[in-house]
């Protein structure tokens, strides 16, 4: 069986970062990078390919837009990143018109689209109106990051390795962001049950889980390794047809009465996108925020400049 091909759209911090977590991992055939400048698109591509003796085989080359349609799966990493203290939906005046004329671009695409780019929620939304594809097949990595940063630092504070901890957050990819605290568990052990847990321990946590990014971002100007593992393992797993349960952002269609908002909630994913959405377990505090999270999503998504 060969093995896919995959674009990258945007060849900045992050789409460099995914690239490199791609070829390691090596499930790709062929990685083509796209960026508004073409030259930075093929420094990239020829820096990526002098390093092939040391990942699995593949070819890695520039190209075109149109060219990302003969893809199976296209990443979108493209637009500016955050400042240290602006918000990721403070970004999105400049990225929406952005991400609307790649998904314009798009229009009949067969492959699956993976959106990266800032505010994950509310560009997911807007490629995917753009484009037209079935909702499923339009996936923005939304917390699966907020997650990742959620397990390992649970693991840090019991001492654990962060893949025996199993915890969610959910909602936006930003401030408004829910951490499902009544259904984390450590070993098959609720957290609310291990000695030394603590109620303001989930507070702390949650904050440091919500301030991540602009911590990274004021230290060394953009947040780029961690997402670009994400992003490749959500690929691996998608294309593998693995169907591993994953929170990761889409267009709602009728899940605890969300519609038209795409955000973050369980889901299996697979070679056709995130085709199913799990429910999780919730108490009314995290429901309620939940909706809340998806109300301010959906607000900033109404002021879009059309």
């Amino acid at each position: 069986m060969s093995k896919p091909r995959i674009g990258i759209v945007g060849t900045g911090w992050v789409g460099s970062s995914v690239a490199i977590s791609i070829l390691q991992r090596g499930f790709a055939g062929e990685l083509w990078l796209c960026d508004r400048s073409a030259e930075l698109a093929e420094g990239e591509a020829m820096d990526l390919a002098h390093g092939s003796p040391f990942y699995p085989s593949a070819a890695v080359r520039a190209a075109t837009l149109d060219e990302m349609r003969d893809t199976e799966a296209l990443v979108i990493a493209a637009g500016r990143g955050g400042k240290a203290n602006e918000s990721r939906l403070d970004l999105l005046r400049d990225n929406a018109a952005m991400a609307r004329g790649i998904g314009e671009a798009l229009r009949g695409y067969r492959g699956i689209v993976i959106v990266l780019s800032n505010p994950v929620d509310v560009l997911t939304k807007v490629v995917r109106d753009a484009c037209g594809l079935p909702p499923e097949r339009v996936v923005g990595t939304g917390t699966m990051l907020d997650t990742a940063r959620l397990r390992h630092l649970i693991g840090r504070e019991l001492g654990l390795d962060p893949r025996s901890v199993h915890a969610q957050v959910v909602g936006e990819h930003g401030d408004s962001e829910v951490v499902l605290w009544s259904g984390a568990q450590a070993g098959g052990r609720p957290l609310r049950s291990w000695p030394t847990w603590r109620a303001a321990t989930e507070a702390r946590l949650a904050g440091e889980v919500r301030r991540a990014a602009y911590e990274i971002i004021r230290r060394k100007g953009a947040t780029n390794h961690a997402i670009g593992l994400v992003s490749a393992s959500l690929l691996r797993w998608m294309l593998g047809g693995e169907r591993r349960i994953v929170t990761v952002s889409r267009v709602q269609q009728g899940v605890l009465g969300l519609s038209g908002v795409a955000l973050s909630l369980p889901a299996v994913v697979g070679p056709l996108g995130a085709v199913e959405v799990v429910v999780p377990e919730m108490d009314g505090a995290e429901a309620e925020a939940l909706r809340r999270s998806a109300e301010i999503i959906q607000r900033a998504g109404s002021e879009i400049p059309q």
